[in-house]
């Protein structure tokens, strides 16, 4: 079991954020039966007998909300770890949370309505704040979600309006989770990975072992200043700025040193990594990789969790449950069900053909395939 210092998401309810359907949830905590080959490759003890998922996948079409699945994880770290929502892609403008978290002993639910305010950029006001806790123990470890046992907590004082009252709990910042976009961060994607590197202290060897990968003619990379690098490639030095680095090198290096990188401070420290298209650059067997790191506890020592959106349908035989699979459609507004509410299979059947078969209703409409078809034939 996991000695955690730090507080940990279990659950996150939610209504009227972004394109979402009112009631949407996101349960991290297993409910169905666990194994024992579960318990050590599919999660992570944080308390005894409190278990919380070491990987998780979205699944679905395109547009149907994989996103704004991650988006609505990502609100919810930020507001348990920085007590605050700034520079976010996305508005949490008039969105009621719910979120239940672990921490030191104790199961919290913390409840809050969302606003912006108008004449300021990307800053979220809270309101209607309130907080309660219950002692946990393991003999209550399938009952953490039912009211009973909640007492509300006075907090001490007050806080500007764009800081959560959870600040009260552990009073000082924590990083919980990062967040990996597939979105072009452009040059500065290099600057964003040494700052990782130097900032939790990882080592240049780690930076080494993770260009090899990428790239086998890469040797060493340093940072001389914001915007300069000196890199030996193929037995040659020299020195090129960020923007001449993003032409000379690959875009799945690019990428790839930036997400293994967050990954590794995510293992060594910790914290959980939300990733947004997790095959978008990569070869699938890096995709593997990364989930057999999550897993393995020799690696995992602090475990962290791993959560990504995924259109490689092969990915999901690797997940022996369903429950930490989640489904996400799009029907006028976006729903989220892990698999073992929303389509339940046989533990036999290959997850990745019933993909295929549409069982989870995940397909392209192949309509509208034949019907661009047919207008270029025209």
């Amino acid at each position: 079991m996991l000695e955690v210092y730090f507080m940990r998401l279990l659950r996150v309810f939610a209504e009227n954020f972004k394109n979402a359907a009112n009631g949407v949830i996101i349960d991290l905590v297993p409910q169905a039966r666990k194994s024992d080959e579960d318990k050590f490759y599919e999660m992570n003890e944080i308390a005894h007998g409190l278990f919380v998922y070491s990987t998780g996948a979205f699944i679905g079409k395109n547009a149907s909300g994989k996103t704004t699945a991650l988006d609505l994880l990502d609100c919810a770290y930020s507001i348990l770890g920085e007590y605050r929502l700034e520079g976010k892609h996305y508005s949490c403008d008039g969105t009621r949370l719910e979120i239940i978290f672990y921490h030191a002993g104790y199961i919290y639910r913390y409840r809050t309505l969302l606003y912006s305010q108008s004449n300021s950029l990307n800053r979220t006001l809270f309101s209607q704040q309130e907080i309660a806790r219950k002692k946990y123990s393991a003999s209550n470890a399938g009952k953490i979600y039912q009211p009973n046992g909640f007492e509300e907590i006075d907090v001490p004082g007050k806080l500007p309006k764009d800081t959560s009252i959870v600040f009260f709990i552990s009073g000082e910042q924590e990083l919980l989770s990062e967040y990996f976009s597939s979105s072009d961060d452009g040059a500065d994607v290099y600057s964003h990975a040494f700052n990782i590197l130097e900032g939790e202290k990882l080592g240049i060897a780690i930076l080494s072992k993770i260009l090899y990968i990428f790239d086998e003619n890469i040797t060493k990379l340093t940072r001389l200043d914001d915007h300069n690098f000196k890199i030996i490639y193929n037995g040659t030095s020299s020195i090129k700025s960020d923007k001449e680095l993003l032409y000379w090198l690959s875009s799945g290096t690019t990428k790839g040193m930036l997400l293994y990188m967050m990954m590794a401070a995510s293992l060594t420290k910790g914290f959980d990594l939300l990733v947004d298209e997790i095959e978008n650059h990569f070869h699938k067997t890096l995709v593997r990789n990364m989930i057999d790191l999550y897993r393995d506890k020799a690696v995992n020592k602090k475990g962290a969790s791993l959560f990504f959106t995924t259109h490689y349908c092969e990915i999901l035989d690797s997940f022996n449950r369903q429950d930490n699979i989640w489904i996400t459609r799009s029907e006028g507004k976006i729903t989220i069900a892990s698999m073992r509410e929303a389509h339940p299979i046989r533990r036999e059947l290959l997850k990745s053909v019933q993909f295929y078969n549409n069982t989870f209703q995940t397909n392209i409409n192949y309509d509208a395939l034949m019907a661009l078809k047919k207008e270029l034939m025209a």
